[in-house]
């Protein structure tokens, strides 16, 4: 049986056929140029930019290159979707994923580029400000991408006419008569909430904490669950069931994470030292790094050794040991170290002994041994 098509009908289905077409051709594209936007972005900002600029673009956008693509695209593909605005249901649904993934990559390049200036510009600002720099700028950060976050929530919301202020209202006076009616299990809930966001332990982990049921208790995290953790222990291997609640306000000495970084820095002399000057060296060195915070001082040593064709110069070799807990509380300390060793150049400039710092440093890891 054959069915026959009205000509309107004919001419429809091709209207959406080649429209399908031409959308599916765009997202082809838009992946495409997308994925080629940031190098574009760069060449311009080399070929037009002043140097200043292009120092500080550089900065900023350090490691920002994947984030940048995936926003493109995304933007581009938001675009792409008007094509479609006349199929309202498809439209919308699409849309509302589309603006949900363009907000929250935004986020993510704000947070970024927020962390990016202050590892660059925030931290020698602070020092030259006379302010102790510490890992409270850590905090200052999270602090900050939760403010960034708030905002592009809101943003999202207002877009999408969705009253977030009235429906954050509405869960909180329903969840204070929920809390009174089941205090023990939101007690858990909100343990097992503290544990995901602070992350002071993840399945694999061997830890060290202190329980009044079981006093100090050296295990292997097996698992993380809605109500409790489930350890291993390493004397008897039983497994000990400890609810979250328990977990989140015990005293947890991390052993997995307990991270150290030894750091080879050379300075080379263009001539031999004079044991004063030996003297001095050390005291710069040990008093530029002392007081950073996160550097083990009692581990730091100096070794001097000949350099050069004919070995008529020296060179200096300083061992540092960068303790962390986790990549990032690293990193913020290898960029104190680094501002360091700038200030260690020009103190030994101020007393007429010019080095040259080999760049970059040696950073080797290791395990803090238990």
């Amino acid at each position: 049986m054959k069915f026959l098509l009205s000509e309107s009908t004919q001419k429809l289905l091709i209207t959406v056929g080649i429209q399908l077409a031409i959308f599916l051709a765009l997202i082809s594209l838009s992946f495409i140029a997308g994925k080629s936007f940031p190098r574009f972005l760069n060449k311009i900002v080399l070929r037009f930019a002043p140097e200043l600029f292009r120092r500080v673009y550089a900065n900023l956008m350090n490691q920002m290159d994947k984030i940048m693509e995936i926003l493109a695209t995304l933007i581009i593909l938001g675009v792409c979707l008007n094509l479609i605005e006349q199929y309202t249901g498809i439209y919308r649904f699409l849309k509302f994923f589309s603006d949900l993934s363009i907000a929250v990559m935004l986020g993510v390049l704000i947070s970024g580029l927020f962390r990016n200036f202050v590892r660059a510009y925030g931290i020698d600002l602070l020092r030259k400000l006379g302010f102790e720099v510490d890992e409270l700028v850590l905090v200052f950060e999270t602090i900050a991408n939760v403010i960034i976050g708030f905002f592009v929530a809101v943003a999202f919301a207002q877009s999408q006419n969705i009253n977030l202020i009235g429906l954050v209202a509405g869960l909180g006076i329903g969840g204070i008569a929920v809390a009174f009616a089941s205090q023990k299990a939101l007690e858990q809930i909100f343990g097992t909430i503290i544990i995901y966001l602070d992350r002071p332990y993840v399945p694999g982990e061997y830890i060290r904490l202190n329980l009044s049921s079981q006093g100090i208790l050296f295990a292997r995290v097996e698992s993380i669950g809605l109500r409790s953790t489930k350890l291993r222990t390493l004397a008897k291997s039983t497994l000990i069931i400890v609810p979250n609640s328990l977990m989140a306000g015990a005293d947890i000495e991390n052993i997995t994470r307990g991270t150290k970084i030894m750091v080879l820095l050379y300075l080379d002399f263009d001539r031999q030292l004079e044991k004063s000057e030996e003297a001095l060296l050390e005291k710069v060195i040990k008093d530029s790094t002392s007081k950073l915070y996160g550097i083990d001082a009692n581990s730091t040593k100096i070794s001097l050794f000949p350099y050069g064709d004919n070995l008529n110069g020296v060179r200096a070799r300083v061992n540092f040991f960068i303790l962390g807990s986790n990549e990032n509380s690293l990193e913020f300390r290898k960029r104190l170290l680094e501002l360091a060793n700038e200030s260690i150049s020009a103190k030994l400039q101020e007393h007429n002994i010019s080095c040259t710092i080999k760049d970059p440093s040696i950073y080797v890891e290791s395990p803090v041994s238990i």
